[in-house]
């Protein structure tokens, strides 16, 4: 196998943590960038450092000088009625989704020009950018911007990095713990998606890992959908 080194900002719970746990038994060194680390396995190829991306910068020191990809995992689930938002919900929700996103790739993109094929950058939208949907203002817009940024990044980077997004619908992490917080709301959730249950981290974590590895090397520029057939389809 040919070890590689990947960064995961957020993989520290949720579907980071699913993605940086697939790569670290694959063999390959991750490094963790999060505010918390007690959910991260103790393996001697996962490395921790502390980092919140509204306040903090990427420590030099902490990183290997070579990255043969980045995955921004950070976001928001901000669901309000259009009139209740104000301003400071959209550049909240514009900050952590796009600006951090943004922060993180122009503080790696030296380290993964270095590698000797191509590198990859994952970045996530949600199904709410492509399938209009009640009280998603506010992370919808952020979201598309994220779609907008992966594919004016792939044209501008290629050949040397690959930047492809996924775009999940409701997936039962941490963030969306209020969402399905019940067996009520279970049961709802399931049965709005047509494969009749929503989302796993383990389901986003093996198109993440794909996306990272040399098997996807003809794909770049692309948004693609882990969303239980929600964005393509309706059952009547």
């Amino acid at each position: 196998m040919n070890q590689k080194h990947y960064l995961i900002i957020g993989g520290s719970s949720g579907i980071g943590l699913a993605i940086s746990k697939k790569l670290a038994e694959d063999g390959h060194e991750v490094y963790i960038g999060s505010r918390t680390a007690e959910q991260i396995p103790a393996m001697k190829n996962i490395h921790h450092f502390r980092f919140d991306v509204l306040v903090d910068q990427l420590p030099e020191d902490q990183l290997p000088e070579v990255l043969d990809g980045v995955v921004y995992c950070p976001g928001t689930i901000n669901l309000r009625p259009f009139r209740q938002l104000k301003e400071e919900d959209f550049l909240s929700d514009f900050k952590i989704n796009v600006l951090g996103a943004v922060k993180t790739i122009q503080g790696t993109l030296n380290r993964m020009k270095k590698v000797e094929r191509t590198a990859s950058i994952v970045l996530f939208s949600t199904v709410a950018v492509q399938t209009g949907m009640s009280y998603h203002a506010s992370i919808a817009s952020a979201k598309g911007a994220v779609e907008g940024l992966t594919r004016s990044l792939a044209a501008e980077l290629a050949p040397k990095i690959r930047v492809n997004c996924i775009a999940p619908s409701l997936t039962n992490t941490p963030l969306a713990a209020r969402l399905l917080g019940n067996e009520e709301k279970l049961q709802a959730a399931a049965e709005r998606h047509p494969l009749k249950r929503f989302g796993q981290p383990e389901d986003i974590a093996n198109l993440a890992c794909f996306l990272l590895n040399d098997e996807s090397s003809w794909i770049t520029g692309q948004v693609l959908h882990v969303d239980g057939g929600m964005s393509a389809m309706r059952l009547f």
